[in-house]
Formats: structure tokens, C-alpha cells, sequence
């Protein structure tokens, strides 16, 4: 037998180098079995879990106030925050899209926007029936200032000529008191509220703001 150039090894050393480092791994994860096989139940029963988990309950989006917002504000998408809530939980009239419409009474933060909130056509859906939406001048703007949304008060007409005072409207409800900016034209005296009347009083209040001096008295009770 020719003696085998050393330059040229022999071709069954690789094979013994792929078999001796697989009796290596074998052994290693035969001393880690214990910890391999604690790490397998784990995963195991993690996906398990997961499987038998109930799916996330269902949420809906509702638009609340970020902030406490007056009475009048023009809302913007700063003034909104948006909450995950139940479907079943979100109010009747919840507002989808109120920027740019002004709010007709006050909003703590966290209050869902509504459409009873806001100035619009809706205001006055929530008003007990045989009640009117009306938009009354009142005579004098600093006392409509005293108002807020949510005042109940009966309304006053005077007549400048005759000086007597009449009761117009008994326990009207102020739906909105505008600024003066969105409700004020600066041709007429006093300042706009928005009222819910009973509807038998509408026509004694219209009349009389046109052609007497209309006031209030009120009550926050």
C-alpha cells in the first residue's frame, strides 16, 4: 500500500468531525432535557390560552370634550377627544362630526357631544312634548349675559306706551344663549336666547319681541 500524502487527509475524517459534533449536541441537550422540555410546556401552554382565550370585546368610537368648554364655544378638533366604549353604551344622538358647530350648553370633560348639545335643528328633540324651539330677542343684552343653558325662567313683556307688564310665558326652558359674534347683527337692541316654549305661548312672545321690552325672571332651582 502506497503511504498516503498528508496534504490529502483522509476523506472519512470529515464524516467523523460531522458525527463527533453530533454526538456533541446530542449530549448537551441531553443534560438541558429538564429545561427544554419545561420551555416546550410553557410555549405550549401559552398557545393553548390563547386558542381557549375569549376574543376582545366589541368597542365603539364616541367623541367627548378634551376640556371643560362653555356654552357658545365654536368646537375645533382640539376641544374633542375620542373614547372606546361598548357599542350598547354610546348615547342616542351621539355627535359624528360637531366641528364647527357651537355648543348650546356647557360640557364637563369627558361628556360624550350630543346632538341636544349642540345649536342645530336637533336642539330642542329632547324638549317634552307641546313645547316650541324659538329664538327670542331679548330686550336687554346685559341680563341675557346671566343666563346659562338649562335656566328656566317666564318671560315679561312691557309695553313702553301703556307702562304695563304682562306675563308672556310661564317656565321656559334656555336651550342656548349664542355669543355675540354668531348671533348679533348690530342693527337690533338686546340679544338672542334660544327658549323651549310651551307652544300656546309662541305667539304672545314673538309678538311681544317685536314690539315690547322683554325681560325675565328665573330660577335655578
Amino acid at each position: 500500500m502506497e503511504p498516503r500524502d498528508p496534504r490529502h487527509p483522509s476523506p472519512r475524517r470529515p464524516l467523523r468531525r460531522v458525527r463527533d459534533a453530533l454526538d456533541e449536541v446530542r449530549r448537551r441537550v441531553l443534560r438541558r432535557r429538564r429545561l427544554i422540555a419545561a420551555l416546550l410546556l410553557g410555549v405550549a401552554a401559552a398557545v393553548a390560552l390563547r386558542s381557549l382565550a375569549p376574543p376582545p370585546p366589541a368597542t365603539a368610537a364616541m367623541l367627548v370634550a378634551a376640556r371643560d368648554l362653555p356654552a357658545g364655544q365654536a368646537l375645533r378638533a382640539g376641544d374633542l377627544a375620542t373614547v372606546r366604549i361598548p357599542p350598547g353604551a354610546v348615547p342616542d344622538g351621539a355627535a359624528a362630526d360637531p366641528v364647527g358647530r357651537r355648543l348650546a350648553a356647557p360640557l364637563r370633560a369627558g361628556e360624550p357631544v350630543t346632538d341636544v348639545r349642540l345649536v342645530g335643528p336637533d336642539l330642542g328633540t329632547a324638549q317634552p312634548a307641546g313645547t316650541t324651539t324659538v329664538p327670542v330677542r331679548l330686550s336687554d343684552a346685559g341680563q341675557v349675559a346671566l343666563l346659562t343653558a338649562g335656566d328656566r325662567i317666564s318671560l315679561l313683556g312691557t309695553d313702553p306706551q301703556a307702562g304695563s307688564t304682562r306675563m308672556l310665558a310661564r317656565d321656559a326652558t334656555v336651550l342656548a344663549v349664542p355669543d355675540r359674534a354668531s348671533a348679533d347683527d348690530g342693527a337690533l337692541p338686546g340679544r338672542l336666547v334660544v327658549l323651549a316654549l310651551d307652544s300656546d305661548a309662541v305667539y304672545h312672545v314673538t309678538t311681544a319681541a317685536a314690539a315690547e321690552y322683554v325681560t325675565y325672571t328665573w330660577s335655578r332651582s
